[in-house]
C-alpha cells in the first residue's frame, strides 16, 4: 500500500495544532522526560541514539515518567485558530518500549483564562495505540473547538500530535473598512491545489509571520521544459476585494522565480477551475531574490474574488503570499 492510499483525505487540511500556525501546549500532567511543546513541531520526530539529558534519554516528543499511582497523563493544547476538527494523527514514532497503549481526546471552545471552567466534549473515545506508528482517527463532530486535551493511558511518549481541520473565522466581527489579509490561514484561507510542491508544501504560503528558512515556503522542482510555469490555487477566507499584494521570496536566493502573476475568480467550489476564465489581478511581474515585494499600483482588477491563482515563471520558491483587502458585503 502506498502513502497516498493509507493516508486519509483529512490530512490535506490544515494542522490546527501546529506550532507554525500558533498552536501551543499549555498544560500537562507530566513531561519529565520530554517537553509537551515538541508534539506540535513539524514532521514525525527524529531519534538520536546517544543523546541524553539529565532526566534520561532525549526524545523528540512529549514523554511522561512511569506512573506509579492510579490515573493517566494528559496535555492541553491551544489550537492556532479555532475550527472544526475533521481528523487527528497521534504519532508514536520512535517510542517503542515507552509508548502509551491507549489514548482518548476531548475538546472545548473557551478563552485560555476560562479553561478551569471548561466542559470537555469527548471527540475520540479510548483507542488503542501501537509503538512507533502513526494513528489516524477521523473525527465526526461539527462543533467549533479552540482547545484539545490529549489523554494517554497510563503514561509514555507521543512524538507528534496533529489536529486536522478547517479554520472558522467569525467574519461578522470584521468591519467592512478593516484591511485584512484575505488569504491568511488564520483567517480561513486555504491552498487548494498546485501542479508541483516537490521541495515544500503549498500551505506554507499562507502561514503567519515571515518564513524561518528555505524549507518554510512553497518550492517547486527545477523544470527543464521551455516556457514552463508552475501554479497554485488558493481559496480566500471570505469573498473580498484585493488592494495590496505581498509576494515574499525570503530565503530563496539562488532558486527564486524570475516572475509571477496572480489571477482571480468567483467560484462556488474548490474544483473544476479548468472551465473558468480567470481575471488578471497582478500582471506578470519581475521578482528578486530574498525580498518582500509589495504590489499596489500594479493591481489590474480588485475583484471581488473567492479564489486566486498564483503562477510563477519558470519555477522556484516563494515563502509567503499576502492579499490585503476588504471583505465583500
Amino acid at each position: 500500500m502506498n502513502e497516498a492510499q493509507r493516508t486519509p483525505a483529512f490530512t490535506n487540511l490544515l494542522d490546527l495544532a501546529s506550532e507554525k500556525l500558533g498552536g501551543k501546549a499549555l498544560l500537562c500532567s507530566d513531561d519529565f522526560f520530554a517537553g509537551m511543546q515538541n508534539m506540535l513541531k513539524p514532521g514525525r520526530g527524529i531519534f538520536i541514539p546517544d543523546k541524553y539529558t539529565e532526566q534520561g534519554k532525549w526524545m523528540d516528543g512529549w514523554e511522561s515518567r512511569r506512573k506509579r499511582t492510579p490515573g493517566f497523563d494528559w496535555c492541553i493544547v491551544q489550537l492556532g485558530a479555532a475550527g472544526i476538527i475533521r481528523g487527528v494523527d497521534v504519532d508514536t514514532n520512535h517510542f517503542l518500549g515507552n509508548h502509551p497503549p491507549h489514548c482518548s481526546i476531548e475538546a472545548c471552545c473557551l478563552p485560555d483564562d476560562k479553561l478551569d471552567k471548561a466542559k470537555w466534549t469527548e471527540i475520540l473515545p479510548k483507542a488503542n495505540l501501537n509503538p512507533g506508528s502513526q494513528h489516524f482517527f477521523e473525527i465526526k463532530n461539527d462543533q467549533l473547538f479552540s482547545h484539545i486535551r490529549l489523554n494517554i493511558y497510563p503514561d509514555g511518549g507521543v512524538a507528534r500530535f496533529k489536529v486536522y481541520g478547517e479554520v472558522k473565522k467569525d467574519w461578522s466581527l470584521v468591519k467592512e473598512s478593516e484591511l485584512v489579509d484575505l488569504i491568511a490561514a488564520l483567517n480561513g484561507g486555504k491552498a487548494i491545489q498546485c501542479n508541483d510542491m516537490f521541495f515544500s508544501h503549498m500551505d506554507n504560503l499562507i502561514m503567519p509571520g515571515r518564513s524561518e528558512n528555505m524549507g518554510d515556503g512553497w518550492e517547486t522542482k527545477r523544470n527543464r521544459t521551455p516556457n514552463n510555469k508552475d501554479w497554485v490555487i488558493l481559496r480566500l477566507g471570505t469573498k473580498g476585494t484585493i488592494h495590496k499584494i505581498t509576494v515574499d521570496t525570503n530565503y530563496f536566493k539562488g532558486n527564486y522565480p524570475d516572475r509571477c502573476m496572480i489571477e482571480g475568480c468567483v467560484w462556488d467550489t474548490d474544483s473544476n477551475f479548468d472551465s473558468f476564465a480567470w481575471k488578471v489581478i497582478l500582471p506578470e511581474s519581475k521578482l528578486q531574490a530574498h525580498k518582500e515585494h509589495l504590489f499596489e499600483k500594479e493591481i489590474n482588477d480588485h475583484g471581488p474574488f473567492t479564489h486566486v491563482k498564483l503562477t510563477i515563471f519558470p519555477d522556484g520558491g516563494i515563502s509567503r503570499l499576502r492579499l490585503w483587502g476588504y471583505k465583500s458585503i
